[in-house]
């Protein structure tokens, strides 16, 4: 009868292991299958302003993005000066290692094939406006991007 009763209970307990992990899988499944829509999804559905995320990564990618409309560009730039808009000062004579950020982001805008004069030149002149300190450096970025856009 003991054996009989261990039988039992190993027998439950495979079962029981044998359930969880079907859950444990169909619910890994199921995030990938989300995962998958949104970034599938993400050129098809329509943004809304209050979609965009304000992360700087985000707004990056955006603007990294060769099928983003103008106004997806224009609401990123928007964003980008309203968030991220103050660079770190200067380290003495040299630009603090994020302006890089900053630089990448004029000359991909330059570049973007949905991009326009507004966009650039409201970037452009916001930058400078929040960032004195920096209007050298972002005059030759934005010469770089404009030079690169004619090849």
């Amino acid at each position: 009868m003991e054996v009989t009763l261990l039988v039992k209970s190993i027998a439950g307990l495979v079962i029981i292991l044998g359930i969880l992990i079907f859950l444990f899988l169909y619910l890994q499944s199921a995030k990938k299958e989300k995962k998958l829509v949104k970034n599938n999804g993400k050129n098809i559905v329509e943004k809304k302003k209050d979609d965009i995320k304000h992360e700087l990564k985000d707004l990056l990618a955006v603007i990294r993005d060769k099928n983003s409309t103008t106004e997806e560009l224009s609401q990123a730039v928007d964003l980008i000066i309203k968030y991220h808009g103050h660079i770190h000062p200067k380290l003495g004579a040299r630009p603090h290692p994020d302006f890089d950020i900053y630089s990448e982001i004029i000359l991909r805008i330059c570049r973007h094939p949905n991009t326009n004069k507004d966009i650039i030149i409201k970037f452009d002149k916001e930058l400078e406006k929040y960032n004195p300190a920096y209007v050298r450096e972002i005059n030759d970025s934005l010469t770089k991007g404009l030079n690169l856009r004619g090849m």
